[in-house]
């Protein structure tokens, strides 16, 4: 099934020993998003339920007014993404990835936040309100991004191997981090490991 993802130019890209680089110039995109507790699989199944919710038809369609029953089913897109905290109904479409990152490092205190990117049709005006108070609606900013892709499964040390390949690489280009790094994760559960696009992912300075 066809998923829609982010908008973005690929600015670099670079194929070494380490992996695959890129840096990608994202364009504005809204988020669903919710925050939650736990470890790194337990607040991105918490999470994802939340927002699936929420995409899926507990909604109220914008422009409604209240006591109406409208909804709308949104489509899913990728990436899911988890990150640190801290540093009428209608579906919605899913993108890709979804993107997990914790609170203190990838692997901090335990309190995620935890967001699937809205389908390019949205804005924050014409998008259903969540029924749900814990997720929210946010616009994030045209940014630039360096990112490492891989396959398999998002192990503690697989996570961490990705992060530090990453690091040295925007290393040796001179780019400078804003922020941690967050997790992308592009397929249902279901997809054989050697299929599985995932990526870590900094936001980075303009050079």
């Amino acid at each position: 099934m066809a998923i829609e993802e982010p908008k973005f130019q690929v600015l670099t890209k670079e194929v070494t020993q380490d992996g695959t680089f890129e840096v990608r110039l994202y364009a504005p995109f809204v988020v669903a998003e919710t925050w939650v507790d736990g470890d790194m699989d337990t607040a991105s199944n918490k999470g994802f339920r939340a927002i699936a919710d929420y995409i899926f038809g507990n909604n109220q369609t914008a422009g409604s007014m209240p006591g109406d029953k409208a909804t709308a089913k949104i489509a899913m897109t990728a990436p899911v993404t988890l990150e640190p905290v801290g540093n009428q109904s209608e579906t919605i479409a899913m993108t890709a990835p979804v993107t997990v990152e914790p609170s203190m490092g990838m692997w901090g205190t335990g309190q995620w936040r935890v967001h699937f990117v809205m389908p390019s049709e949205y804005t924050l005006a014409t998008l259903p309100k969540p029924n749900n108070s814990a997720v929210q609606l946010r616009e994030v900013a045209a940014k630039q991004v360096a990112v490492v892709t891989y396959s398999g499964f998002n192990t503690q040390s697989r996570i961490q191997q990705e992060t530090q390949r990453l690091v040295r690489w925007m290393q040796s280009k001179k780019l400078e981090a804003k922020g941690g790094a967050l997790l992308a994760r592009y397929d249902p559960p279901w997809t054989l490991p050697i299929w599985r696009r995932n990526e870590v992912h900094f936001e980075v300075n303009h050079p």
